[in-house]
C-alpha cells in the first residue's frame, strides 16, 4: 500500500562515528524523499567527521577514515541536507531515539536553525515492536519477503525502511494510512527535546526529566534557581535540547517584560 500524502516525506539513515548523540558525528547520510503523487528522488553523502571513527564501529559498518578522508564536513553539506528534507515529514527505523536527534545536533553545529515543530516523524522501528518485536532485517524478510543485502549501509536500510512501512500498511488494517496519526502511532512517550531532557506533565507544561528537579516545572526551577540554566548551557547536554531550554527561558523573560 502506497502512503496517503499531502506533503513529502524523506525517509533517511545515518552512519556514524558512534552512538552518543551530544558527541559522535555522521560518515554517511541517505535520504530517500518520497512525495505525495508517488514520485520520488533520493541522495547519499560520505561524510568526514573531522573525528576518528573508531575500530570497532568501522567493523559495523564498513566505512574507514581512509574513505571518508576527502569527502566533505557535515557543516559543507548542510544547506544541500536541509534544503532536501526542510519541507517534509521525517521517517526511519528508531529515528526518533537516534537518527533525528543526532541529524538535529549536526545541523546546529553547522550553524542551520533545525527545527521539528512544522514536521512530524515516523518511527518504522516503534510499529514494527509494537507489532511483531524484531530487527530491520528481520522486519524486511517478515513484512516483505527480501533478505536485507548491506545491512548497515545507509542506502539499503533507507530503502528497506520504507519498503517496511508500506507492507506495514497492507499487513494491518487497523493503521490508519496518514502520516499523522502513524507518527503519533509510532511514537514514544512525549518530550519537548529528543534526549529526553525535557518533558511534559499532564498540562502539558514543561518539566525536567532528569537530576535533582525531575518532575519540576522548568520555569519555577529557572525562576528560583537562575544558576542551573547556565549550568546546563555549559554542561555536556546535546545543543537541541539547551535550545529548548533556551527558547523557554526567552518565553519566561517576555512574558516579565508584557
Amino acid at each position: 500500500m502506497d502512503l496517503n500524502l499531502t506533503r513529502p516525506i524523506c525517509f533517511f539513515d545515518l552512519e556514524t562515528t558512534g552512538t552518543n548523540i551530544a558527541k559522535d558525528r555522521i560518515v554517511e547520510i541517505s535520504i530517500l524523499k518520497v512525495h505525495p503523487k508517488g514520485t520520488s528522488e533520493s541522495k547519499t553523502w560520505l561524510v568526514n567527521p573531522e573525528v576518528k571513527i573508531p575500530d570497532d564501529i568501522v567493523a559495523i559498518h564498513g566505512i574507514t577514515n581512509e574513505k571518508v578522508a576527502n569527502e566533505p564536513n557535515f557543516k559543507t553539506l548542510s544547506k544541500e541536507i536541509y534544503g532536501m528534507i526542510k519541507d517534509s515529514d521525517l521517517g526511519g527505523f528508531n529515528s526518533d531515539r537516534f537518527d533525528i536527534p543526532l541529524l538535529v545536533e549536526e545541523m546546529l553545529r553547522a550553524e542551520v536553525d533545525f527545527d521539528m515543530k512544522n514536521m512530524v516523524s515516523i518511527d518504522v522501528q516503534t510499529i514494527f515492536h509494537k507489532m511483531e518485536k524484531r530487527t530491520l532485517g528481520a522486519a524486511y524478510k517478515f513484512y516483505c519477503d527480501k533478505e536485507l543485502v548491506d545491512a548497515h549501509s545507509a542506502e539499503a536500510d533507507t530503502n528497506a525502511t520504507y519498503e517496511v512501512l508500506k507492507s506495514q500498511l497492507d499487513r494491518y488494517p487497523e493503521l490508519e494510512n496518514n502520516v499523522k496519526k502513524l507518527a503519533e502511532f509510532s511514537t514514544h512517550r512525549q518530550f519537548a527535546d529528543f534526549a529526553g531532557f525535557v518533558g511534559y506533565d499532564a498540562d502539558g507544561i514543561e518539566i525536567f526529566s532528569f537530576g535533582k528537579h525531575k518532575g519540576k516545572k522548568i520555569r519555577d526551577v529557572l525562576e528560583k534557581e537562575p544558576g542551573y540554566f547556565g549550568w546546563i548551557l555549559n554542561a555536556d547536554f546535546p545543543l537541541y535540547t539547551k535550545k529548548v531550554l533556551t527558547q523557554i527561558k526567552l518565553s519566561q523573560l517576555n512574558n516579565k517584560l508584557s
